[in-house]
């Protein structure tokens, strides 16, 4: 079984030192997802490991040929390469054999007449045939279709960058390999595309080191969490929802540790453990009971809560309205006659496949492009932040303090108290030593954080968010979403982060990509699990709906009757053991092997919950006659 043992590995960068003599250990069918804060030094570890940058030490165990395949954050491609010449790069005989092949076909193209190079293509084939590089040639045309990539001969450079990380993906995927590291894989894809990559990735047969923001992702392919934090890299054995347990249980006994900062791993636990289907409306009761719990344990401490309750400038009645707006680019229709009002409180999460316009429609609303017909009204208390996809440019010899201090140097919270600019600073994330930074230090990623936070302190009562989750890591992604919890204005996002919409969006505007636009009350998950695919061509709809129309509706059967009366005490029963063993592990203590084992109960209460929630679910189908 092939390994890497790394071992005394240390990266300083400038003054600042990312970790120091960190170690692991991976194997074949191991599959790591590696997190940490922005600008802890995830992407340098993989580009490390990758051969791509130098640690100032590292010490290195594994066989002879051990052969690694690597995804960067940004991808580079040399101008004048097509798609496919692109995936085939590398050297490995498969590739190479591949990327000749492609390279003979485009030639016969422009020569069809040339007998050298019929015959050439014709030994190219048999050797193809020999090597069974035909189903490396098949998986590389379908991990791009796969991925969104539809067209194979264009040039890579002109691209978007969305684009090219997906063909980069594809190349990656591909390519034999006892260790595929993966830098945010999941940025720019869609749904379908994201389940695709969930099970490639679970299929892989060599390890896999994984950064990612998509929690639900990292929960399902993840057997090991690494995390990078005070420069040291601790290891955790199974998904992202057993090291939030883990990690919930650590702080739990640690007296000294912050209530709310303790329950922030606990509730986002909750939301991992529990899935879509426990969300439904008819259980959305039982979950705030759970909330509830959460907000009677954070009570113990309320001077460093991640939670901002910023105060905004009051909205009047009106917002912002849309009245039959329609816009196209060409012959691209992107919306058609689309009438809205956004009221104070919304939560709308902006979904459709790519290129489908929802960029397009934030725009409009932010003031940035004009409807081709149609009127877009926004009151005159509106206070808009528009959050976009690619960062403005920044001064990079400009310290931290200094660019966030330029919007305002304190901000408001809901309860009349001021909050200087460095305090904002250490909410985001960014320690009090670290203020002083100048920006062209900063990552990609801590850059994005710092220019969000610089739109908060503008105390917008309306966030266009488009695209947050990209680069964020996933404790920054968890201080916006309980600032969004507490933000009493407008919130429209677009967002692929599965987990980010679950938890924020009240309301989904859906673009089918054709100019329509439907909007749906369900959680996202549950939205697309009705759906059964994230694209349906409007055409399609009457067909769906007559096939529909056609099933036979099922019923119950007598044992289903008698489990459908007793099920909802069943679920209070075992609602009822979580709220008490929640509380035992609530108060804490000393004893490890009496909390080990509270612990263990409440998870396989949580799993008889689980099981309970599905059966209801499907019992309730049937009742309902869906």
């Amino acid at each position: 079984m092939s390994h890497l043992i790394v071992s005394n590995c240390t990266k300083t960068v400038g003054e600042k030192t990312l970790f120091k003599n960190i170690e692991f250990t991976i194997v074949e069918g191991d599959r790591a997802g590696l997190i940490g804060i922005n600008g802890t030094g995830k992407s340098t570890l993989l580009a490390i490991l990758a051969g791509k940058q130098y640690a100032d030490s590292i010490d290195l165990d594994h066989p002879n040929k051990y052969r690694i395949s690597y995804l960067p954050q940004d991808p580079q491609f040399e101008a004048g390469i097509s798609v496919l010449e692109a995936v085939f790069q590398g050297d490995s005989p498969m590739l190479e054999l591949n990327r000749k092949y492609e390279e003979s076909i485009r030639q016969l193209a422009a020569e069809p007449a040339s007998e050298k190079l019929q015959e050439k293509m014709f030994a190219l084939q048999q050797q193809m045939t020999e090597t069974d590089a035909w189903d490396v040639n098949a998986l590389a045309k379908t991990a791009l279709t796969k991925l969104g990539i539809n067209e194979f001969d264009v040039e890579v450079a002109g691209m978007s960058g969305g684009q090219q990380k997906r063909v980069a993906l594809a190349k990656t995927l591909i390519e034999p390999a006892d260790l595929f590291l993966l830098d945010e894989p999941t940025n720019h894809l869609d749904v379908e595309s994201t389940e695709w990559l969930t099970d490639m990735v679970k299929r892989l047969k060599g390890a896999v080191i994984v950064i990612t923001h998509d929690r639900y992702f990292l929960d399902a392919v993840s057997t090991h969490i690494f995390e990078i934090a005070d420069k040291t890299l601790y290891k955790h054995t199974g998904s992202y929802g057993d090291f939030l347990e883990a990690k919930a249980i650590r702080q739990e006994m640690q007296v000294s540790t912050d209530a709310k900062q303790r329950n922030r791993f606990r509730a986002e636990l909750k939301w991992i453990r529990r899935g879509a289907k426990a969300r439904s409306t008819k259980q959305k009761a039982r979950i705030q009971r759970f909330d509830d719990l959460s907000e009677s344990l954070q009570k113990d401490n309320d001077n460093t809560s991640l939670e901002m309750n910023i105060a905004t400038t009051r909205l009047g009645k009106k917002v912002v309205e849309g009245i039959n707006i329609s816009k196209a680019f060409g012959d691209k229709k992107l919306v058609t006659d689309f009438s809205f009002l956004l009221q104070q409180g919304d939560r709308i999460g902006i979904i459709g496949p790519n290129g489908a316009g929802k960029s397009t429609l934030i725009n409009m609303m932010a003031g940035k492009l004009q409807p081709d017909s149609g009127v877009i009204d926004v009151g005159s208390t509106v206070k808009i932040a528009h959050f976009t996809q690619h960062l403005p440019e920044m001064d990079g010899n400009q310290r931290m303090i200094e660019y966030v201090r330029e919007t305002s140097s304190d901000i408001v919270d809901g309860n009349g108290e001021h909050h200087s600019a460095a305090q904002m600073l250490e909410r985001f994330l960014f320690p009090l030593n670290s203020h002083g930074t100048q920006i062209n230090k900063l990552s990609g990623g801590e850059r994005k954080r710092l220019y969000l936070l610089k739109l908060l302190m503008e105390q917008p009562n309306v966030l266009l968010l488009d695209e947050p989750t990209n680069d964020l890591d996933i404790d920054t992604l968890s201080v916006l979403e309980e600032f969004i919890e507490g933000f009493v204005g407008v919130i429209i996002t677009i967002s692929h982060d599965r987990f980010f919409l679950d938890r924020i969006a009240k309301k989904l505007w859906v673009l089918d990509g054709f100019g329509g636009l439907e909007e749906s009350l369900d959680v996202y998950t549950d939205f697309l699990a009705k759906r059964g695919n994230s694209t349906i061509h409007p055409d399609d709809k009457g067909k769906q709906k007559a096939e529909k129309m056609k099933l036979e509706k099922p019923k119950l059967s007598y044992n289903e009757q008698k489990e459908w009366k007793t099920i909802d005490s069943k679920i209070e029963n075992t609602e009822a053991k979580i709220i008490e063993l929640e509380e035992v592990l609530a108060a804490g203590g000393t004893d490890y092997t009496f909390l080990q084992k509270t612990t263990e109960q409440l998870q396989r209460q949580n799993e008889k919950y689980e099981q309970l929630i599905e059966r209801h679910e499907y019992l309730r189908a049937i009742v309902e006659g869906k």
